[in-house]
């Protein structure tokens, strides 16, 4: 919708004119209240147009359940598409500012900082310091990585239109819009698979992403390492949606306190920035548990480590059990509501048919998971491999990936991608 272009505009104004009001001002008063509108404006366009709905529902609900029920407003508002990347992006800009880690931008520079399309949509979150100083300096054609963005490119388009939207189809979406109709084989099957759907959904667009941007001359942050090789929740968060986790980290751990204020309040700490994080996700109670599952997991495992420093678990139990209670996590956040994936977690020791569960969906399940644990040595070398082809050769070599893709899609098409709905 073309409004909302005007709503990028005016976030892009309001945190430049902010921004060059911290640089500016000898004032720390002034500075700290450039800060606080700039955020609090940035907070606003999220609190209306991603939760005033639900909060206004649950506000309903709540006067109903104890007789005082009075129907409010319903309030339904489209949501603009990436507000909460560029929403972070502008709020890690002006902070940043404030504490001297990046310098104040001109307006065509902060407005290409929050508007640059590849990443827009769904990430990384990138930060001033890594894209400003680049919009800064002249890129050079013909320094442009092509074939490593290339390679980026159709790696990711495969991994959207071959494994995610396969999944989805054959199995994910038909189970969680009815988990009571399938059986617990059909439901263990797409407790994995959504797993690998969303790994490579979203990462499959971060590719993308970082390929176009390479094709522009720009280099944008890795957001995924390998992410389901993690042996404690720790570990996943350093490798999935990186971006994400330092923001996180950076802009809301350490300002509540971090781990500075005793073990109490770390806790505290952790689980107040893992809920918030789900909630950042979407505005749903789905998202909320999932993050509180995240966050209990997170204080646990640091309990763990202070109470019992020495004691070591083999890698594969830490393996085992830390890509489980990731895959118990990412029921809630597919679920459509809690219901849902209470029954998809109850039902998974059920017999019965399963036409769902085949070899090659099994297959591609343990490929998407299975291929993360290979050498990255060997990407390197297959990068490598397609750049030193003559370019005809890279031309034809894409085309043949490009049918592959186009015949995985079929008559379907290609389902939006997951993070687009945040």
């Amino acid at each position: 919708d073309w409004r909302w272009v005007l709503l990028l505009i005016a976030s892009s104004v309001v945190n430049t004119v902010a921004a060059q009001v911290i640089a500016r001002s000898p004032s720390q008063s002034t500075r700290k209240r450039a800060l606080i509108v700039a955020v609090a404006f940035d907070l606003g366009l999220l609190a209306v147009f991603k939760y005033l709905g639900f909060f206004v529902s649950e506000l309903d609900n709540a006067l109903d359940s104890i007789g005082l029920g009075s129907p409010l407003p319903l309030v339904q508002i489209v949501l603009p598409i990436g507000i909460s990347f560029f929403t972070f992006q502008a709020i890690s800009y002006v902070v940043d500012v404030y504490r001297g880690d990046t310098r104040a931008a001109s307006l065509v520079d902060v407005a290409i900082l929050q508007a640059f399309f590849p990443h827009l949509v769904a990430g990384p979150i990138v930060r001033a310091n890594e894209l400003l100083p680049q919009l800064r300096t002249p890129r050079d054609p013909r320094a442009v990585l092509a074939g490593p963005a290339i390679f980026l490119i159709v790696g990711g388009l495969l991994k959207k239109t071959v494994i995610a939207d396969e999944l989805a189809r054959r199995v994910v979406d038909p189970v969680y819009n009815d988990p009571g109709a399938h059986s617990g084989a059909e439901l263990t099957l797409a407790f994995y698979a959504f797993a690998a759907q969303i790994y490579c959904d979203f990462s499959g667009y971060t590719d993308m992403a970082i390929g176009l941007a390479l094709l522009l001359g720009y280099q944008l942050p890795q957001n995924f390492n390998s992410p389901y090789l993690a042996l404690s929740l720790q570990d996943f968060w350093r490798r999935w949606h990186m971006t994400l986790s330092r923001w996180l980290r950076d802009y809301l751990y350490i300002p509540l306190g971090g781990n500075r204020q005793g073990r109490l309040k770390t806790y505290r700490n952790v689980m107040l920035t893992m809920l918030l994080g789900g909630l950042w996700h979407g505005a749903s109670w789905t998202f909320v548990l999932w993050g509180g599952i995240h966050g209990a997991g997170l204080s646990a495992e640091r309990w763990v480590r202070e109470r019992f420093g020495g004691f070591h678990v083999p890698a594969w139990v830490a393996w085992l059990v830390t890509f489980h209670v990731v895959c118990i996590a990412w029921v809630f956040f597919r679920a459509p509501d809690l219901a849902t994936a209470f029954d998809v977690l109850g039902g998974l020791g059920l017999s019965g048919p399963s036409p769902l569960v085949t070899l090659p969906l099994v297959l591609l399940v343990v490929a998407a998971v299975a291929v993360q644990a290979l050498p990255r040595g060997w990407w390197r070398e297959a990068e490598g491999w397609l750049v030193a082809r003559p370019v005809a050769g890279q031309g034809l070599a894409v085309g043949a990936l490009l049918v592959i893709g186009d015949a995985a899609v079929g008559q379907q098409g290609v389902a939006p991608f997951i993070y687009y709905q945040f």
